[in-house]
């Protein structure tokens, strides 16, 4: 009779007639205690049912379904550590997942258990001069990352009450940096281009300037990018110092190569954000993220949308396009503990700026102002654009220009300082926007 109260117990079936006989026996308390602890523990399990391609389809016992997000281990896989993320519920206790590594060798019926989190990955300075993949794991062969403190990679946003920015120059050592195109520390600066035209190269030295003279931490990722460039760029970083092998590292690489299924390049620019946050909230760094390269990223999140069965937006692109972009970049700011300033190069495909993937990425980073307002309406394009040409004397350009940087039209919208001529200009089609918005 008390074995089956402490059970009972145990089973979170508390009955009233039963605290009185449980509670007065000491031992009874850590029978059913430790009881209750191995119920607790248990982790859900569940079977394969289909595998296509990246897409691993699992199914759970009743009441047991993992959480969206939530990360999955797949056992006795002969790859190694395979993990999967819950990308959708289908109903009849199936989730639809998306694997971190290569599928090869998976079967029908095969046993993965839920870690109840998402991909946690560890943080802290053991991770600097290291090389990390998606999920965490060292992939330099120099062994285990043994780290204090681990976090998972999906978090929300700094509230608005917290974030700090500091009107602060961030110096690069670059003369055309420094001079034409200053960076703002805590900002974040996008290097746009087409393929092969030095994009990675100017973050490479970035990164060499700024560890030596700057002093802080910076996190490299290389997001969809080639193999070659990450092995060379680990060797250039040992040579000049800023990887030491034997400790004082200023730098951690996070790697999701192009040959790397797209659930991981979806992911790894998470990882290496993850590690930069940690610096900022709990050491209080002022940390350098660096993304190569960022387009890869939404063209993972295109890839994945696709094997989700998802409608594709324009020119084939994710439906949540904006909002995948948005949920990463609202990450990188700066707070009242630290800073995250963020160098991203952008690839341009065919060198349309028009293409949604980076037409996105314009919204985020700094001096979109200044970049409508160089836009110009030209007398012989007016066919076309339907804007009047306007001629605009260089004694207004300059006007105009100081005037912005001086932040004296912080309250007109963006909009309105596209293809305008002087600052004259800007104005009055404010005031225009404004009409139209009040009349509506």
């Amino acid at each position: 009779m008390y074995i089956s109260r402490a059970v009972g117990f145990a089973a979170g079936a508390l009955r009233t007639q039963n605290v009185a006989s449980i509670v007065s026996r000491p031992l009874g308390i850590q029978a059913a205690v430790k009881a209750r602890t191995y119920a607790t523990e248990a982790t859900p399990a569940g079977q394969i049912r289909s595998v296509i391609g990246a897409v691993v389809d699992v199914q759970f016992e009743q009441d047991n379904l993992p959480a969206i997000l939530n990360a999955l281990e797949v056992k006795d896989h002969a790859g190694g550590r395979l993990v999967l993320e819950v990308a959708q519920h289908l109903g009849e206790n199936t989730v639809r997942t998306i694997a971190m590594d290569g599928t090869e060798g998976l079967v029908r019926g095969q046993k993965v258990v839920d870690t109840g989190a998402p991909i946690t990955i560890p943080v802290g300075k053991e991770v600097l001069g290291r090389i990390i993949n998606v999920i965490g794991e060292p992939i330099d062969e120099r062994g285990p990352i043994n780290a204090k403190t681990h976090r998972g990679i999906h978090a929300e946003a700094p509230e608005f009450v917290d974030q700090s920015p500091t009107p602060e120059i961030l110096e690069t050592g670059i003369k055309v940096v420094d001079l034409l195109a200053p960076y703002a520390r805590g900002g974040k600066i996008g290097l746009f281009g087409g393929a092969g035209v030095g994009k990675t190269v100017l973050i490479q030295e970035l990164i060499n300037n700024i560890a030596k003279a700057h002093g802080g931490y910076s996190i490299f990722c290389g997001v969809g990018e080639r193999t070659r460039e990450g092995n060379d760029l680990y060797h250039e970083m040992m040579e000049t110092g800023v990887i030491k092998l034997e400790g004082d590292s200023k730098c951690a690489l996070v790697f999701g190569q192009m040959n790397e299924p797209p659930g991981a390049r979806a992911r790894v620019a998470l990882t290496g954000l993850t590690i930069a946050e940690y610096f900022r909230d709990e050491e209080g760094q002022d940390v350098l993220l660096f993304i190569d390269n960022i387009f890869r990223f939404t063209q993972a999140g295109s890839e994945v949308s696709a094997l989700l069965g998802r409608i594709p937006s324009a020119v084939g692109y994710q439906p949540t396009l904006s909002t995948d972009m948005g949920g990463m970049q609202e990450r990188i700011t700066t707070t009242k503990n630290g800073s995250i300033t963020s160098v991203q190069a952008v690839y341009v495909p065919a060198d349309d700026l028009t293409d949604p993937a980076p037409a996105t990425t314009f919204a985020h980073l700094d001096a979109t102002t200044i970049q409508r307002f160089l836009s110009q309406p030209f007398a012989v394009a007016q066919v076309f654009t339907g804007y009047e040409g306007r001629l605009v004397k260089l004694q207004d350009t300059i006007r105009s220009f100081q005037e912005i940087l001086d932040g004296k039209h912080d309250s007109l919208p963006e909009t309105a300082f596209y293809m305008q001529g002087s600052i004259s200009d800007v104005i009055k089609r404010s005031e225009e926007l404004a009409k139209e918005m009040g009349g509506q």
